[in-house]
């Protein structure tokens, strides 16, 4: 595992940056914990995805590449697969549902990914995207459950113990999985005796319950600010979960709020929700942290600024 995480960011490296890791004496304080921020909201198109997409563009055949590539995301994904298949000179067909932020498809289309609009629903973008897949030939990517997008996402995970080598624990965000399964990848294969844990909404804590019940489980519900976190896991990421991840930690979305606003005013850096649902989880855990070194990965900072929860 460790030579095909290595192989993969050397793969992606020329695409990507390398993103900084920052701390916060004032936010330590506050945690009980000595906290090491991974600053994927610097990661171009703002978000780690973008290093999963570009491993997974990279492993296609020519003939692959030269048909384009299709995905369905409600945003982030969608800006990272545009922006790498760019990048690398592919056509991108990329499936949105309708109430996706404005402010991200303006992205897609800005990074020259076509899009098409559907219902704003699994079924929909499924259909959707397997249609395209018939009538153009183009090769299908998993925003999450497909390996080669795991590996790239472990690259964030590898910077981060090549920097602080020490880390106790390192907790990360869980949508769809792709973010946490790579990141128990990279703690298994560069860390030493490094733990992870997840880090979720309450209003959409389907890994928290899938841990608990030992299969996958469905939100019933979508109603979180932490619009990144909505999704589902696959069969990949809950395998890897499972196994590989201590814990899934839920926290409210008034504690969502409350970290993402003290990560603006005490670090000065802009993140999404989805991003401060970790430092909520740090925060309101503080036990589970207590005087340990713990790297923090924050996973975006594409905010629509026009709907900010703080005023």
């Amino acid at each position: 595992m460790k030579q095909d995480i290595l192989e993969s960011y050397n793969r992606i490296f020329p695409y990507i940056h390398k993103t900084p890791v920052i701390t916060s004496k004032t936010i330590d304080k506050m945690a009980g914990a000595n906290l090491y921020f991974k600053c994927e909201n610097f990661q171009k198109m703002g978000a780690f995805k973008m290093r999963g997409a570009t491993n997974a563009i990279l492993q296609l055949t020519a003939e692959q590449k030269q048909k384009g590539i299709v995905t369905h995301s409600s945003g982030n994904f969608a800006q990272a697969l545009a922006l790498a298949a760019k990048n690398l000179g592919v056509k991108a067909y990329i499936v949105m549902p309708s109430n996706a932020p404005e402010v991200k498809k303006s992205a897609v289309r800005g990074y020259g990914g076509e899009i098409t609009e559907c219902e704003p629903t699994l079924e929909a973008r499924e259909t959707t995207a397997t249609k395209i897949q018939q009538e153009k030939g183009a090769t299908f990517i998993h925003p999450f459950n497909d390996f080669n997008v795991i590996l790239g996402n472990a690259s964030a995970g590898k910077e981060l113990l090549e920097k602080h080598t020490d880390l106790d624990l390192i907790i990360a965000p869980v949508g769809g999985g792709g973010l946490i399964s790579g990141t128990a990848l990279s703690a298994i294969a560069f860390g030493n005796n490094c733990k992870v844990i997840g880090a979720e909404p309450f209003a959409v804590d389907d890994a928290y319950r899938s841990m608990e019940s030992g299969k996958i489980e469905q939100n019933t519900a979508t109603d979180t600010i932490a619009d990144g976190l909505k999704t589902s896991l696959g069969d990949i990421t809950f395998n890897l979960i499972n196994n590989h991840v201590e814990k899934i930690i839920r926290v409210s979305e008034e504690e969502i709020v409350s970290a993402m606003r003290l990560i603006w005013e005490r670090m000065k850096i802009i993140v999404e929700p989805s991003s401060a649902v970790a430092l909520a989880a740090v925060l309101n855990s503080k036990a589970e942290f207590t005087n340990k070194k713990v790297g923090v990965i924050l996973s975006g900072g594409n905010v629509d600024l026009k709907k900010l929860p703080f005023k």
